[in-house]
C-alpha cells in the first residue's frame, strides 16, 4: 500500500500562507479582472507567475494554456476563468507521474525499502532525515539510517544525536572513510536487524561536484548490488527558499544521479512557492514532500489538490 499517511493538508495550507499573500496581492488579482483581457492583460499575468518563482518557461506555458482555453471556451465569468487557471496549474504539477514515484511499502516488499537523500549543504537534509523516520516510526516501522557524509564530523554526529533522540540505529563510520563502505555496512545491518527501511545520508558539495557525482553513483551502485531495485526512492533535498538556485541544483544533481523525488523544505518560509510548478515542470521531478516548519510533524507528502487549494483558500471562491 502507498504510505499515505504522510498526507497532512492541514500542514501544506499553513505553509503556503507567505505565498498565498503575496499571490493575493498579484495574481489573484489578475484573475479577478479577468472578464475584460487584452494582450498587455496576459503579459502582466505572465510577469506576476515569474515574480512568484513559477520560471520563465513554466509561466509562459501556464498563460499560454489558460489563454487558449479562455478563447475556445469563450470564458466571461471570473468563476470559469478562475477553474481554468487551477486546471491548467494542477496539470503542471504531473500528478501522474508523480503517483508512479511515489514512496510506496507493503509488507511482502523486499527489505529494507531504501531511501537515498542528496542535496547540498545548509538545505535541511538531516531534519528531513529525522522527519521521514518519525514518521515510519510512529506508523510501526523499524528505521535504521546510514550516515554517508562522512566529510563532516559534525555531519555524522548530527546524524548520532537524531538517531539517539528518535531511538534509531546509525550505522556510522569515523569521518573522512569510504562513503560506499558505510553503504555496504548499513545495508548489511538493516538486513541483519530486520529493518523496515534504510534512510541514507550523504555528503553535501557542489564544488568538485564531479567526485561528488561519481561518489552518489557508487553509493547507488552498491545498494543495487544487494537489491536490483535499491535505492528505491532517491530524494533531493531542497531550500524553498533558495528559489531559482535550488532550481539549479536540482539540474545539477539530475544530470548525473537517478532522482526520482524532491523534498523541498522551509516551503513556510518563503512567498515564492510558485518553485514547486517549476521543479515538475522544468526538470520533470515531482515534489515528494514538503517541509512546513520546524517540528517533528512539520511536513507533508505533496499532493496537487491540496496545493492548489491552499493556494487559493480565502482568496478567490472554489
Amino acid at each position: 500500500m502507498a504510505f499515505r499517511f504522510f498526507r497532512k493538508p492541514e500542514k501544506t495550507d499553513s505553509a503556503l500562507n507567505l505565498t498565498r499573500k503575496s499571490w493575493g496581492s498579484n495574481i489573484f488579482s489578475f484573475l479577478t479582472h479577468a472578464g475584460s483581457v487584452s494582450e498587455e492583460y496576459w503579459e502582466q499575468l505572465e510577469d506576476a507567475l515569474i515574480s512568484a518563482d513559477i520560471g520563465v518557461p513554466t509561466s509562459v506555458k501556464l498563460v499560454e494554456r489558460v489563454r487558449q482555453r479562455a478563447k475556445k471556451e469563450n470564458l466571461r465569468e471570473i468563476q470559469s476563468f478562475v477553474d481554468a487557471f487551477k486546471e491548467e496549474l494542477a496539470s503542471l504539477l504531473m500528478p501522474e507521474m508523480r503517483e508512479d514515484l511515489i514512496i510506496q511499502y507493503d509488507d511482502t516488499s523486499s527489505k529494507p525499502f531504501v531511501i537515498l537523500i542528496v542535496g547540498v549543504n545548509g538545505v535541511g537534509k538531516t531534519t528531513s532525515i529525522a522527519k521521514i523516520a518519525t514518521h515510519y516510526i510512529d506508523h510501526g516501522k523499524k528505521v535504521i539510517i546510514g550516515a554517508g557524509d562522512t566529510y563532516r564530523a559534525a555531519a555524522i554526529e548530527q546524524i548520532q544525536i537524531w538517531g539517539k533522540r528518535l531511538g534509531v540505529d546509525v550505522v556510522a563510520h569515523q569521518a573522512g572513510s569510504d562513503p560506499g563502505a558505510v553503504a555496504y555496512d548499513a545495508y548489511a545491518a538493516a538486513r541483519s536487524r530486520k529493518a523496515d527501511v534504510l534512510i541514507f545520508d550523504t555528503a553535501g558539495r557542489l564544488h568538485n561536484k564531479d567526485n561528488l557525482m561519481q561518489e552518489l553513483q557508487k553509493i547507488s551502485r552498491i545498494f543495487n548490488r544487494n537489491d536490483e531495485l535499491a535505492p528505491h526512492q532517491t530524494l533531493l533535498v531542497i531550500d524553498a527558499t533558495t528559489g531559482q538556485n535550488g532550481l539549479q541544483q536540482a539540474r545539477i544533481f539530475k544530470e548525473s544521479v537517478g532522482i526520482n523525488g524532491v523534498f523541498l523544505t522551509k516551503l513556510d518560509g518563503t512567498a515564492k512557492g510558485g518553485i514547486v510548478v517549476a521543479i515538475a515542470q522544468e526538470l520533470e521531478i515531482p515534489v515528494m514532500f514538503v517541509g512546513t516548519g520546524e517540528s517533528m510533524e512539520d511536513f507533508s507528502l505533496f499532493e496537487t489538490e491540496d496545493f492548489v487549494n491552499a493556494l487559493f483558500k480565502g482568496q478567490i471562491d472554489n
